[in-house]
């Protein structure tokens, strides 16, 4: 069995950067032991004070865009070149059988995972909605903690509930093909008024000249939406992961939307909303997580859920039924 660390082991071993029972102390938050989450909480509260001076970044993109060697490139540029450390939070998809992630993503961010100020922490996506944990902002303020300047949130794709990582980051960054059908527009629209700028990867080769004309496109319809409350007007962007052209520019405009956002007073004013969305949020989840774990809806759950499959009684008398109970 794994030793048991207390609050103040790891709570110095977070603060000193210590990977291990930084990676310790997100499996706790990720746990849904009740021990496990009291423990979570205290950690969290003791190193609450030393959280929020991080930049933190969402990013998604539709499947094949190339989130993982995208964030690789533009991790590697801020390691490397920024002197900046950064933490990945990339949320795969779960499998159904063992319940564990399955894109590896770690796997596929070799160089990134070798570095020594760069921490990339996979976990399942669960059944929540847009491949975001409900443990996914504390693992955020963990990484903090332990140091890091810069947190990606990495998401499984886009069509669910991206507006999930949108409510815990500064800046939504939204990964884009060119040409990739007008099967997408559907989903682009919903995702783009959320974008705080739109990137165009694989803009290479054969590519180069498809992918600046999908930016003019993207630009023009971006026009079209509203000015956000932060009063920043989304950039489209054109990288190539592979020859690294555009990607310190990518880093630039998101320097350039944090300066614009802290000298209006919007960032901040966005972290304090923020912060008002989760309390609401984990006291939904909590109520939840109650109402499930009473014996007497666990005795009568399965019974009406039949009831419900057959036809004989309706969702909403089944849920009064449910809620009802004493």
């Amino acid at each position: 069995m794994a030793k048991r660390f207390s609050v103040s082991e790891y709570t110095d071993g977070i603060l000193a950067g210590n990977r291990m029972l930084l990676s310790r102390a997100i499996t706790l938050v990720e746990s849904t032991l009740p021990s496990d989450q009291r423990l979570a909480e205290q950690v969290l509260d003791a190193v609450l004070p030393h959280t929020g001076r991080s930049v933190r970044v969402g990013i998604t993109g539709v499947p094949g865009v190339g989130k993982s060697t995208f964030i690789e490139a533009l991790g590697m540029h801020l390691v490397a070149e920024q002197g900046k450390r950064l933490a990945v939070l990339a949320v795969d998809p779960t499998s159904q059988r063992s319940g564990g992630s399955i894109l590896g993503d770690k796997t596929r961010m070799n160089q990134l995972a070798a570095h020594p100020h760069a921490y990339i922490r996979p976990s399942p996506a669960g059944r929540s909605l847009g491949g975001v944990t409900r443990s996914t902002r504390e693992a955020m303020l963990l990484c903090e903690a332990a140091g890091h300047d810069v947190i990606f949130v990495e998401t499984v794709g886009v069509g669910q509930s991206e507006t999930a990582v949108h409510g815990m980051v500064d800046f939504f960054l939204l990964l884009m093909l060119a040409g990739a059908g007008d099967e997408l527009q559907g989903i682009k629209k919903g995702i783009m008024e959320m974008a705080d700028a739109v990137v165009i990867t694989k803009a290479d080769g054969a590519n180069q000249i498809p992918a600046r004309r999908a930016r003019r496109e993207y630009q023009n319809a971006l026009h079209l939406f509203p000015l956000a409350p932060s009063g920043w007007s989304p950039v489209v962007a054109t990288s190539s992961a592979l020859t690294g052209a555009g990607v310190p520019e990518v880093w630039q405009l998101l320097e350039t939307y944090r300066a614009q956002t802290q000298a209006s007073g919007y960032f901040q004013q966005r972290r304090q909303e923020q912060h008002l969305h989760w309390l609401h949020e984990t006291i939904r989840q909590g109520l939840e997580d109650q109402f499930y774990a009473r014996p007497e809806v666990q005795t009568h759950l399965a019974a009406i859920r039949q009831q419900v499959l057959d036809g004989r009684k309706s969702a909403f008398a089944a849920a009064a039924e449910l809620l009802g109970m004493k």
